[in-house]
C-alpha cells in the first residue's frame, strides 16, 4: 500500500456517522478499499493504545480489541483463530501472571 494515500480523518466505527448525524452535526465519510482501511486500522490502533495509556479504563482496553479483531480480519485471520495462537504462544513462551521484568534489553530468545 505505497501508492496511495490517507484521505484526512480517521478510521471511526460502523454507527458514528448515524450518531453524529443524529446529533444535529454533519460529517462527510469515504467508504475506503480494504488495503487502505488496513492501514487506517493501524493509524486506529496507535490512537487507540494511545488512549488507554493516557486514561486507563474498561472501555479503552475494549476499543483496542475491536481494532485488533478487525485487523486480523483484514489478514483473513478469525477471533477463534487468534485466540487458538494466543493459547499456543501463552502454552510456549506463558503469560503475564508472575510480574516478571527482562532487565537486560537484548537477550538470545
Amino acid at each position: 500500500m505505497k501508492n496511495k494515500k490517507l484521505p484526512p480523518g480517521k478510521a471511526v466505527r460502523d454507527k458514528i456517522p448515524k450518531i453524529i448525524r443524529n446529533s444535529g452535526k454533519e460529517c462527510r465519510i469515504e467508504t475506503l478499499s480494504e488495503p487502505l482501511f488496513y492501514e487506517a486500522m493501524k493509524e486506529k490502533l496507535t490512537e487507540e493504545v494511545g488512549e488507554y495509556l493516557s486514561e486507563p479504563c474498561p472501555e479503552e482496553l475494549a476499543d483496542i480489541i475491536e481494532v485488533v479483531y478487525r485487523l486480523a480480519e483484514s489478514e483473513g485471520i478469525t477471533k477463534e483463530e487468534l485466540e487458538e495462537i494466543r493459547l499456543k504462544k501463552r502454552e510456549i513462551r506463558g503469560g503475564f501472571e508472575k510480574n516478571i521484568f527482562l532487565l537486560n534489553n537484548k537477550p538470545d530468545i
